[in-house]
C-alpha cells in the first residue's frame, strides 16, 4: 500500500523533468514561411513621432537587413532588444514594426532600453503582421538588398538563435551581396 502513495509523486517527477526537458532543448520546429525566397511584402506603416518613419524603399535599398516585429508587452522583445542592439551597434541595418502597440508605449520602450532600429513603423492593427505572415511577436527577418526574406525567426534573438541560425544566415547574405 506504501507504493501507492509514491505513484503522485512519481507522475509529478516525470512531469516536472518533461517541462524542464522542453524548454532547454531550443525553439523546436516553427511553421514554415512561404515568404522564404519572395519578396517583401510592400510595407505600409504609420510614422510613430519622434522615430525616423520606416519605408518601404529602405527593404528594398540594396543593403542585407533585419526586420524586427516587437511591441513593448512584449516580455519576450525585451530579451532579444540587446541582440538587436549589438547588431546595429555592429553596422548591421535593423528596422522595426511595433506590432498592436501605442505609440507613446513603444517610445518609452525605446528611450528605456535603447533604439537599434534604423527607422520604425507602426502596426497599430497588425495588418502589416498579416502580410508577413507573423502571428506573434518577436518575430524577425533577414532581408538581401533587394527586399527577398532569406530567413524567418518565430522566436526571440537570444544569444543561442543569433549564433545558431541568425549570424550564418547572415554572414552568407554579406558575402553573396
Amino acid at each position: 500500500m506504501k507504493w501507492l502513495l509514491m505513484i503522485p509523486v512519481i507522475l509529478f517527477a516525470g512531469l516536472a523533468g518533461l517541462f524542464a526537458a522542453g524548454m532547454f532543448l531550443g525553439q523546436g520546429d516553427e511553421l514554415p514561411s512561404a515568404l522564404i525566397g519572395a519578396p517583401a511584402p510592400e510595407t505600409q506603416v504609420d510614422p510613430i513621432d519622434g522615430l525616423r518613419p520606416l519605408t518601404d524603399d529602405m527593404l528594398r535599398d540594396g543593403e542585407v537587413k533585419i526586420v524586427n516585429f516587437w511591441a513593448s508587452w512584449c516580455a519576450p522583445c525585451r530579451v532579444e532588444h540587446p541582440n538587436l542592439t549589438a547588431l546595429a551597434e555592429e553596422g548591421v541595418p535593423v528596422y522595426g514594426v511595433n506590432y498592436k502597440d501605442l505609440d507613446a508605449n513603444a517610445r518609452a520602450f525605446l528611450d528605456d532600453l535603447g533604439d537599434p532600429y534604423r527607422a520604425v513603423g507602426a502596426d497599430p492593427r497588425g495588418l502589416q503582421a498579416i502580410d508577413w505572415g507573423v502571428y506573434g511577436v518577436p518575430e524577425t527577418f533577414l532581408l538581401d538588398g533587394d527586399g527577398t526574406i532569406l530567413l524567418r525567426m518565430a522566436a526571440p534573438v537570444t544569444q543561442r538563435e543569433l549564433a545558431n541560425r541568425l549570424r550564418p544566415a547572415l554572414d552568407a547574405a554579406l558575402e553573396a551581396k
